[in-house]
């Protein structure tokens, strides 16, 4: 038997109920997991940044930090945990945001059965146990091939050729880079490949999303803080940049961070120190640093959004990542890329794409850039069923078919459609009818403006853009937030 399945299962359980944290405790324990319960978000992440775990069991609702900010973070700490949010004030709209996040699972409190928990923990081991065995499954494939670090940064067009040079040129440099680029188009790859070929590659490279944190959380995992900083600070806390001494730090999404962090971060730049929050003292560190951003800094100076002197310290190399749309050339080598990618990670025998499919590949406009096409490959594997993928496997915004692929959620009251189906198959189907409905409709409500219809749902922005991505195709880049977006376009 694999390992994964015979060790405990190490479970992470946050509620700020004491009685109903004992109770989970004690049930979780008998079903001999390896439990750490904790009545206080902020220490969970403490003890996610030193600990691993397989599952973790969040409240919604909590004081200094809410279950989907701690879900946030634990996505972002430890993206492989499986997460199962707990709430009593059981939402639509709280429910699509957790799955948006990264959640697992979501249960309603009261339970009616403990033992409905003890399942869904059960189910999120397994699945979490795959991962454990895809990964080293991936790991040996490597290993084996000889793979480079930076292997996902394919593409022989003149415009990846004059990235690759750039790289080559800076990437034994101390100098801070930013790397300019639309969402999707391999930003931390060309981090990972300067930290790679630079003298620091046997030191650490250390990446942080800064859009993905609350400002208190970013601060805190950048800089680092000191017990009694804040409230549920019980222990001093190294940051980032403690890790990152002597190797890199890659701030993805440079442009979302608040002021307050702009000034602490330009501090770092300019003196090369730090101080933990609530620390008066300054610890010298050495970092390079390099930025990446979607959005148009220049332009955000100019709206006093962004300080300008932390933009000049950031740009000190810029190196522009073209979209997709604009390097065609160099979509049916990165296809067959991921082709050989899926092939291996999902054990099947799809050994290329048909002439049909790689004509539609390279005429579709990749509003999500690389992403998009691995997403679009990834799928195209677990749906072919021949040994080559061809047009109907590929997406229907790519192929041009009109029919869904997955069919549509039974109407309300049809027993014999539902029953047709499995629960999970109903409850995905239903999702994505509900999230169709309710995307178009709170579209059409807000004028078509995605900051208000994200206000209005209760989401952040991005969030309810991702959301928004898998039902309309004209959503790319990012207007500002009063800025009126395409009409939708009629649903199929």
């Amino acid at each position: 038997m694999d390992n994964n399945i015979e060790k405990a299962v190490r479970v992470l359980v946050v509620d700020d109920e004491p009685v109903l944290l004992k109770a989970l405790e004690a049930l979780l324990t008998k079903k001999g997991h390896q439990v750490t319960a904790l009545d206080s978000p902020i220490t969970a992440t403490q003890r996610l940044a030193a600990e691993d775990f397989d599952v973790a069991l969040l409240d919604v609702k909590m004081p200094d930090l809410s279950g989907l900010e701690l879900l946030t973070a634990v996505k972002h700490r430890r993206p492989e945990v499986e997460v199962i949010m707990m709430t009593g004030h059981a939402t639509v709209e709280t429910a699509l945001a957790a799955v948006k996040a990264g959640a697992y699972d979501y249960l309603t409190k009261p339970f009616d059965d403990v033992e409905l928990v003890a399942r869904a923990v059960a189910k999120a081991a397994e699945r979490k146990a795959l991962f454990d065995r895809n990964r080293a499954l991936e790991t040996a494939l490597r290993e084996k091939e000889g793979a480079p670090p930076a292997d996902g940064l394919v593409g022989n067009s003149g415009a990846m050729r004059d990235v690759t040079r750039m790289i080559d040129a800076v990437a034994y440099s101390a100098a801070t880079v930013l790397v300019q680029g639309e969402s999707g188009t391999g930003k931390e790859l060309v981090a990972r490949a300067l930290h790679a070929k630079s003298p620091r590659r046997s030191q650490p490279f250390v990446a942080l999303n800064c859009g993905a944190l609350t400002e208190t959380l970013l601060e805190s995992e950048l800089f680092g803080h000191v017990k009694g900083a804040f409230t549920g600070a019980q222990r001093d806390q190294k940051g980032l940049f403690d890790a990152a001494d002597g190797g890199t730090i890659f701030l993805d999404e440079i442009g979302d961070i608040p002021p307050a962090t702009q000034v602490r971060l330009l501090r770092v730049l300019q003196e090369g120190e730090v101080k933990r929050v609530g620390s008066a003292e300054s610890i010298k560190v050495d970092v390079r640093v390099i930025a990446a951003t979607h959005r148009d800094l220049p332009k955000l100076v100019k709206a006093g959004k962004f300080r300008e002197d932390l933009f000049y310290r950031l740009n000190v190399i810029a190196i522009p990542l073209p979209p997709l749309r604009e390097r065609i050339e160099d979509v049916p080598l990165l296809a067959h890329h991921f082709l050989r990618r899926y092939t291996d990670r999902l054990a099947k025998k799809v050994k290329t794409l048909s002439p049909e499919a790689i004509e539609l590949l390279c005429g579709y406009r990749w509003p999500g850039n690389v992403r998009e096409l691995e997403n679009a490959i990834e799928r195209a594997v677990v749906l072919c069923r021949g040994e080559s993928i061809t047009p109907v496997d590929l997406p229907p915004a790519i192929s041009g078919r009109t029919a869904p692929l997955i069919r549509e959620a039974p109407a309300p009251g049809d027993d014999a459609g539902w029953l047709s189906m499995s629960y999970a198959a109903a409850k995905e189907q239903s999702l994505r009818r509900f999230e169709k409905t309710y995307v178009e409709a709170l579209m059409r409500a807000c004028d078509n403006n995605i900051s208000a219809a994200a206000r209005k749902a209760g989401m952040d922005r991005s969030n309810f853009k991702r959301v928004l991505r898998k039902y309309r195709t004209d959503v790319e880049g990012d207007a500002g937030d009063d800025a009126p977006e395409a009409p939708p376009r009629a649903s199929a």
